[in-house]
């Protein structure tokens, strides 16, 4: 089924059409420009009614329609790459995710990533998230590392969506971030929103934006750096990301809202999903998963006990 994506009510900063897309789709979509400019070409986007060119320069009060064309079932390929099951039943399963790999695909973009592992892997997935989101119930960045509810059937992902729209499942993460930080413990209590500056990033902001509430423990402090514990009340997009930066305390190494002369490296921002705490939604039981911190991860930690 055709799926139709309207964006309006956008400060455009007079940008191209298509640079603009790729910047503002790439969270949810990740659709390269390419593809994006096919689609233009292709009459799919319209603006104010109306089909333009690529490089059209958008203007205040603008409405774009993005007629996405139809999935193909069987389009997205198992593949054989590196997944840790660490718990299966017959409803659900929870994975150790690597490091620099997509949870799903998307148009344009559909190898790689956590479901072309998972078809590979797994029998039975739900299918509510469509057929690019088999058993996806909820994300983690690219360069995030740690654990994954993922759903084997439709009424398991139905119980899972209420049960994190409701804050019944409780999601720790570990990171280390830049600065001493001087609180023992705290809470980022700001708004998320995109941000009106870059549409790429999303920002701490009063305008169009929602409650995000970010808890925090110090685990340890270092010569120029910290360790903490995050337990997040909401799950905002790149929430933990952009309230740390938010407090100058900026995730190490994170390539969109770290430091602006830090030296990037492929491994990307030190954030951890370490831990998960919930009741199995069809059963009732307790389920507590830990997930121990990647090599590089503990590399970074001996790096920085060795700074004077």
């Amino acid at each position: 089924m055709e799926k139709t994506i309207q964006i309006k009510d956008v400060d455009y900063q007079n940008a191209r059409l298509d640079k603009f897309l790729v910047a503002y789709l790439k969270e949810e979509y990740d659709f390269s420009r390419v593809y994006l400019q096919k689609l233009i070409k292709d009459g799919c986007v319209l603006i104010n009614n109306s089909p333009q060119s690529a490089n059209y320069r958008l203007v205040k009060g603008d409405v774009i329609i993005i007629n996405l064309p139809s999935l193909v079932v069987g389009t997205i390929q198992g593949e054989d790459l590196p997944l840790k099951i660490i718990y299966e039943d017959k409803d659900l399963l929870v994975i150790d995710k690597p490091n620099n790999m997509v949870v799903h695909p998307s148009l344009g973009n559909w190898s790689g990533t956590v479901v072309n592992a998972l078809i590979n892997q797994v029998d039975d997935l739900s299918g509510i998230g469509g057929v690019e989101r088999p058993g996806i119930v909820h994300r983690l960045d690219k360069q995030t590392t740690g654990l994954l509810i993922v759903a084997k059937n439709d009424i398991t992902h139905q119980k899972l969506t209420t049960m994190f729209k409701n804050h019944e499942i409780e999601k720790e993460y570990i990171a280390l971030v830049w600065g001493v930080i001087e609180e023992d413990e705290a809470l980022i209590d700001a708004p998320i929103g995109r941000s009106s500056s870059d549409r790429k990033k999303m920002s701490v902001t009063a305008t169009n934006s929602k409650s995000a509430k970010t808890w925090f423990k110090v685990l340890e402090r270092f010569a120029h750096a910290t360790e903490v514990l995050i337990k997040i009340e909401s799950g905002r997009t790149h929430q933990i990301r952009v309230h740390f930066n938010y407090i100058n305390h900026p995730v190490i190494n994170d390539p969109m809202y770290g430091k602006l002369k830090e030296k990037s490296t492929s491994y990307g921002q030190y954030l951890h999903a370490y831990k998960l705490t919930f009741l199995h939604p069809i059963i009732g039981k307790k389920m507590e998963f830990i997930s121990s911190l990647p090599q590089e991860f503990n590399d970074k930690i001996e790096e920085l006990k060795s700074e004077a």
